[in-house]
């Protein structure tokens, strides 16, 4: 028996090496912590249980044969994260550059697949030069396998990916078809072809950084979440993400007692909105001071910054957070705010997280380059998302909500169930001036402006959308979060169902 145990022992170290130290050691040279190491940080201690340690690729061609880890360049399994289930994979760089083969792509598979029959969230650790070479089209199989796993898990359970190297080819679609992708910057790429075909290709000189780097896919792309400094951050903000997301679509909101008293009243939002409608104000202020404790974690916060996405708790339970931001174009919506914000309404309406959305928009973003680029379609992906959200909407008017936009942001019309203004919100189909220059065409300045400000009086305030029942209450700002509480309280029990149907068609 001594001897058994031994050898379970000796193959067990084996696999905890990997490719070996001298691999180990370049991985730690670039900054980038091991696979083993990541999880170690990412999960809580002695909480890992590994599956498939010993698993082998069964390639042999070109010398592979000769060629074999343990694990076969993935570390997969289950653990907790402050005391909730989850299971993860991270990708061992040490082992062929954590290129994909099909028995690593099994691996995966079978802790997605578990995944899916318990009700938890998945995690993934990204690390990988892409499809292994020597396996031809068993390695293209086998991502096909994942992805396959990745559309079917979609709105059932969580899954979250952490690019935390290079993640080329194929290898880019599991992640871009996950719910979240968090990045490290100057240490983690995406990239559909990289910076040598490129050039090969179209001429265009470019480094991977530039190309397909954290700042680049947070900022301009979108195509990733945050960006972190370094693996250690990227991992601990996980956790505390984690702990905002339901296990999954057949499980309530996680609930964190909160010594944040729900009835809290901030005098301070009474003089949030200036006086002058053209002076901008920081929507970030609002959030934070309706939130528990002001603990507020925002999604995508350098791209499309004109909108603001994220969650935060309300008496201890998760909330999802959609919000205008006059501080960038003024909160107007665009091709891009209008993208993101969808995507987040519907991933809160598939996991039954109520949506609080703070309104001051003066419209649709003009443009040829908008109209070009099909602001139509892409603005009618917003509009569509919180149409089809059956989950509690509750939404606050600050100042503008002009034209179509007032639609679009969870108007009581697309069954908003509480739609609540501040006293210095004004509801229009359009701005005082604009509005003058349309209907009194031809009169002299001077009556242009008298008539602009008969329409101000008239229009900019609540109270025409509130005597038709389209605002349920003009409220005061300071008790916001007083009645943000008790609506969600209210409608903790709320019933809704759309038609039925195989799936919606978004107008993607």
């Amino acid at each position: 028996m001594a001897t058994t145990i031994d050898e379970l022992e000796k193959r067990r170290e084996a696999a905890r090496m990997g490719g070996g130290q001298k691999r180990i050691d370049a991985q730690h040279a670039k900054g980038r912590l091991t696979a083993r190491e990541r999880l170690t940080v990412l999960l809580d201690p002695d909480s890992f249980e590994e599956v498939d340690m010993y698993v082998e690729h069964n390639c042999v061609d070109f010398g592979m044969e000769s060629q074999k880890f343990p694990g076969d360049g993935v570390v997969t399994g289950s653990g907790t994260i402050n005391g909730r289930l989850v299971y993860v994979f991270a990708q061992d760089f040490t082992v062929f550059g954590g290129s994909l083969s099909e028995r690593h792509a099994q691996k995966i598979c079978k802790i997605m697949d578990a995944a899916m029959k318990v009700g938890a969230p998945v995690i993934g650790l990204n690390d990988s030069g892409g499809a292994r070479i020597q396996e031809g089209v068993a390695s293209l199989g086998g991502y096909a396998e994942v992805f396959q796993r990745n559309v079917l898990a979609s709105g059932v359970v969580p899954q979250l990916s952490l690019i935390m190297g290079p993640c080329a080819g194929g290898a880019v679609y599991s992640p871009a078809m996950t719910d979240f992708i968090f990045m490290v910057k100057d240490s983690s790429y995406m990239f559909v072809t990289g910076p040598d075909v490129v050039k090969t290709v179209t001429n265009e000189v470019v480094t991977q950084e530039e190309l397909g780097g954290a700042i680049t896919h947070t900022q301009k792309s979108g195509v990733a979440d945050v960006a972190f400094e370094n693996d250690i951050d990227a991992l601990l903000a996980t956790r505390e993400f984690f702990d905002f997301l339901p296990l999954s679509n057949r499980h309530d909101v996680p609930e964190r007692p909160t010594e944040d008293r729900w009835d809290r009243i901030e005098e301070s939002l009474d003089t949030l909105v200036p006086p002058s409608a053209a002076t901008p104000y920081d929507m970030h202020e609002l959030i934070r001071k309706v939130a528990d404790e002001g603990d507020f974690f925002e999604l995508q916060p350098k791209h499309a910054a004109n909108i603001i996405v994220g969650f935060a708790r309300i008496e201890g339970r998760t909330v999802g957070i959609v919000a205008n931001q006059p501080m960038v174009l003024a909160g107007c919506l665009d091709i891009n705010s209008s993208k993101k914000g969808a995507r987040f309404v519907r991933f809160c309406d598939a996991f039954d997280i109520p949506i609080v959305t703070f309104v001051d928009v003066p419209g649709f973003l003009p443009g040829v380059g908008q109209e070009h680029h099909g602001i139509i379609k892409h603005g009618a992906k917003l509009l569509f998302a919180y149409a089809e959200a059956t989950v509690p909407k509750i939404t606050v008017i600050t100042r503008k909500a002009y034209g179509g936009a007032y639609d679009v942001m969870a108007s009581k019309h697309l069954r908003g169930d509480l739609n609540y203004a501040w006293p210095t919100a004004e509801i229009a189909v359009m701005g005082a001036k604009g509005a003058v220059e349309i209907i009194f065409r031809g009169q002299t300045a001077e009556e242009q402006a008298e008539r602009t400000r008969e329409y101000e009086e008239r229009f900019a305030n609540p109270f025409v959308a509130a005597s038709k029942g389209f605002i349920d209450e003009v409220i005061y700002p300071h008790s916001t979060r007083k009645r943000v509480a008790l609506g969600l309280r209210k409608l903790r029990d709320k019933a809704l169902e759309n038609p039925w149907k195989k799936h919606d068609n978004i107008p993607l």
